[in-house]
């Protein structure tokens, strides 16, 4: 039996984030179909270094991608000079159920985390939508900027970071690579970020709202990646009551999602104030944007229909250009 293994540089060079967006949008409409299998990932705290291991297995029956992710969050890495992501993939024969290739997962997360962005902004977002605004430096963040890009002429991208230092170093490394525009600048403060933005995403690690709501104009579009757990907050009540929600699965996000879950908790809002699924909308099942004026939020915690789908997308793809490498077991 064979194993191909890809490495990070050969998941980025099989995937590309419009391959990417597509795939995911696919594995969005079949899940709102009921036609995946997807267990609520399984979660174990390290508390003494405030890290998490999750464990994320997915089956899409019309595609025959049958996966299993597991991902570590470890905040406190990055002082040890370590990504705070680190992850695998591991694909199965769906036929029968033999382990066929091990992906490294960090970059395969960053570029499906970037896609459920781009497909939520492809679908909710103004089409003549042209300022992005990015909360985060990291690895999500970056790929964040590249799916928005993809689906939109952006002509001016923000970057707010509590690092200014990354921020900087982040928007140097971005301008100007394509479909990304010249002009990326880091912005000093929350609001300077936010003013007049079409496009807002949030990638971080934060525990209380990363800007006011208040602040936002009629039109805008969020998207908030990075709040994965129920004390996790990255975007306040005032955003979600100002915007039409709409989420990547209702089940995960209200067992999860700290965004939603914190308000509730304190009555600012009820379950009930989640429109739809991504995969709703575009299955046809519900209406999206309705108005120039009105604002959109998407809440993706991250699903490992995702994983599936972009790794059996990278697998194809890696074999056609003979990438990875095979082991025999």
């Amino acid at each position: 039996m064979e194993l191909r293994l890809l490495s990070s540089d050969d998941v980025s060079r099989a995937l590309p984030m419009l391959e990417a967006i597509e795939a995911v949008k696919v594995a969005y409409a079949q899940l709102s179909r009921g036609r995946v299998d997807l267990p609520l990932r399984s979660r174990i705290d390290v508390a003494e270094y405030q890290g998490t291991a999750l464990f994320m297995p997915a089956y899409i029956g019309s595609s025959g991608d049958l996966a299993v992710k597991i991902v570590s969050v470890f905040p406190h890495n990055v002082a040890q000079g370590f990504p705070t992501i680190a992850a695998m993939v591991i694909v199965l024969d769906a036929k029968t159920g033999r382990p066929v290739a091990i992906l490294e997962g960090a970059s395969l997360t960053a570029i499906r985390t970037g896609a459920a962005s781009g497909a939520a902004t492809d679908v909710l977002a103004r089409p003549e939508a042209k300022v992005a605004a990015i909360f985060g430096s990291g690895a999500q963040a970056r790929t964040q900027v590249e799916a928005v890009c993809s689906v939109r002429t952006i002509e001016h991208v923000r970057i707010f970071s509590l690092d200014p230092r990354a921020a900087q170093e982040m928007a140097a490394n971005l301008a100007g690579r394509d479909p990304i525009p010249a002009d990326v600048t880091v912005a000093t403060s929350p609001a300077e970020a936010i003013a007049g933005a079409d496009v807002i995403c949030t990638a971080t690690t934060s525990k209380t709202p990363v800007f006011d709501g208040a602040g936002l104009k009629l039109g805008t579009h969020v998207n908030a990646i990075g709040s994965y757990t129920p004390t996790m907050q990255e975007v306040d009540a005032k955003t979600i009551t100002r915007a039409l929600v709409v989420v990547d699965s209702k089940e995960a996000v209200l067992a999860e999602a700290g965004d939603l879950l914190v308000p509730i908790g304190r009555g600012e809002i009820t379950a009930d104030i989640v429109h739809a699924e991504l995969g709703e909308i575009l299955n046809g099942d519900r209406l999206g944007r309705t108005s120039p004026e009105q604002i959109t939020y998407f809440k993706s915690v991250g699903l490992a229909v995702q994983d599936a789908v972009a790794a059996g997308r990278a697998l194809d793809r890696a074999k056609a250009l003979g990438l990875g490498q095979t082991i025999s077991l």
